[in-house]
Order: structure tokens, then sequence, then C-alpha cells
């Protein structure tokens, strides 16, 4: 009797811990993956913007309509590690169109670089925010630099000057073309009709090497180009329009630009303008501040009827030795300082 009151004892107990395990609360479920995250999607023909004052490195820069941006500089190429990724304005970047970055020009606008060192000069669209090198002002793509001939060393003594009568052109057309996306023109009234444009013959065939020279295997164009008698100005292709066009959902689809000249070459010399001032004496105290950097000068120019008194430091016959002194220069506190060829 004892025994079969142990047994019964034993499977109660068995048959309670099995109730208390049915009982207990399931274990965890493991946390769910992190969603991958999502790539901005380019918007098709990119959109105007010119933009707020920004930050890079410590050093701030201020975006503004300028059309009469004229400059001279090093430039430079960007392409295979930014190739496909979205651009300032919101479009693809594609390097093997004639596009350029810029560190404050409108977005889209047409400048016309050319290149002093051979004379070649084509016509690209800013399209991305950059360089933000000290010392470069303009941001080839890399089709761009092929075609002015400096793919190959990397950098080059450029002239940038702002095309103004065709950068209002695709201005107006991108806010426009804003503008019926959002089913109102700028003024708040109807939204106008975009007027059929011409085609757009596009020829992007580089200048042939001067004589004498060789092009590198697979390349379009020589890495060096000697130095040639200069040739008068002529334009290789241009295009018939340089506004682009609206798609029927109110897309913009920027034209392709592709201008080609050869002009005759100026390489001028490469110097560091670290200031310019109306008075004589705060030009001088700035020049032999920074006479123990490298040779510093002082030259005159008049700007608008009033004299002013330019601070130079150089001139440097290599890029590299320019970037150096330029550094320096920065350090000693001359924060507006920049390279220019001259």
């Amino acid at each position: 009797m004892a025994r079969a009151n142990l047994v019964k004892l034993a499977v109660l107990g068995v048959t309670i811990a099995g109730l208390a395990g049915c009982s207990s609360p399931p274990p965890p479920k493991p946390p769910a993956a992190a969603p991958a995250p999502v790539e901005p999607k380019p918007t098709p023909g990119g959109s105007y913007k010119v933009g707020n004052p920004y930050q890079i490195d410590g050093v701030w820069y201020y975006p503004r309509v300028d059309y009469s941006y004229n400059e001279t500089g090093i430039a430079s190429w960007y392409g295979p590690g930014f190739h496909t990724k979205v651009t300032a304005n919101g479009e693809a970047y594609n390097e093997n169109e004639l596009t350029a970055a810029h560190q404050t020009l409108p977005m889209p606008s047409l400048v016309r670089v050319t290149n002093l060192e051979n004379g070649r000069s084509i016509v690209v669209r800013i399209n991305d925010r950059g360089p933000f090198v000290s010392g470069r002002i303009i941001d080839m793509s890399r089709r761009g630099a092929q075609l002015l001939g400096f793919d190959q060393q990397g950098t080059a003594k450029v002239r940038v000057e702002v095309l103004a009568e065709e950068s209002r052109a695709i201005a107006a057309a991108a806010m426009n073309a804003a503008s019926q996306v959002a089913g109102v023109s700028p003024d708040g009234g109807p939204v106008p009709q975009a007027a059929p444009r011409p085609s757009v013959t596009v020829e992007s065939t580089p200048l042939a090497p001067p004589a004498g020279t060789k092009a590198a295997p697979g390349s379009a164009i020589p890495p060096k180009v000697a130095q040639a008698t200069p040739a008068p100005a002529r334009t290789i292709a241009a295009p018939t329009s340089l506004a682009g066009t609206t798609t029927d959902d109110g897309r913009f689809l920027p034209a392709p630009v592709v201008e080609q000249r050869a002009v005759p070459a100026k390489p001028g010399k490469i110097y560091i303008q670290a200031g310019a001032f109306a008075s004589y004496d705060n030009a001088n105290k700035l020049r032999a501040k920074l006479s123990s950097i490298a040779p510093t000068n002082l030259s005159n120019a008049m700007v608008n009827g009033t004299q002013y008194f330019r601070v130079r430091v150089g001139p440097f016959d290599q890029v590299e030795r320019a970037d150096q002194v330029l550094a320096q220069v920065l350090q000693a506190g001359t924060s507006e300082a920049k390279i220019i060829v001259d």
C-alpha cells in the first residue's frame, strides 16, 4: 500500500512538472535585422540649386549667383569612385559626360574651361559641389579632363568663365520644370508650355595631337602635348541649343554640351594671391609677413575705378610646390589666399 502511494506521488510530481514546463514563457525572438539603408534615387536631369553656405573641413563656402565669374587657377578631375553617385543637385554623376563640380556657382550653370597650357577649351555643365582641396577651382569629369588633355597628369592651369546668357537659360528651364511638376508657375500663374527645342548634334572627338606627338596606347588624347605654334581660334563642335529639354512629365533634361575649341596657349605662371587691399600700408604689412615663406611682391590693379594692391607669393613652376606654399600661407592666418594663374 505504501509502495502504491509512492508510485502515485511520483507520477503526480512528473505531471505537475510537465504542466509547469508548458506554462513557462517561450524564449525571446531574435531581434529583427535592421533594414538595409536606402540609397537616394537620382533625379533625372537634376534640379536648379544655389544652396546655403556650408562648411567642409573647417572652410566655409558661400554659393551665389555670379554670371560675371571669370577666374584662373588649377583644375582637377574626379571619376571612377563617384560614377553613378548622386550629385549635389540630385542627378546621377556620369564620368563620361561633360560636367564639373564647383564650390559656389549655381547648378546648373554652363562654363567654358580653357586649359592654358595647351589652348584646349570646352563647355561643361556645373552639377556638383567641389573640389574641396585648397588651391583647386574646378573638378572636371573624367571625359572633360580627357578632352582638355590633363587626365594623365591630374591637374592643369585653367581659366573658368561663366556663359551668362546660356546659364540664365538653363536656370530658367530648370525652375520652370520644377514649377510644372508642382502645377504652378514661379509667379503663381498658369504653367507656361515649354517651346520645342532643336535637336543637338554632339561630337566629342578629341583634337588631333600636334605633329611629333604620339598618343598613349588605348588613350584618345596624348598624356602630354608638346608645345606647337599657336593656331587661330576655331570651333570643332558646337551645340545648336544649350538650354536642354523638358519632358512630358515636367522633368528638365539638360542638353549635352560639347564645344571644343583650339585657342592659342597661354600657360601663365602660378601665384598665390594672398589678398588685395585699397591701402598700400596694409598690403605691404602682409607682404612683409609672408616674405619669410617664399618670394612675395605687390602689384597694382584697377577694379571699378579703384586702385588695389595685390599681395602675391611666387611665381611657381610646379603645382605641387604651389600647394605646399599655399598650405603655409593659410597656416599663417591668411584664410582668403588662393592659387591663380597669370
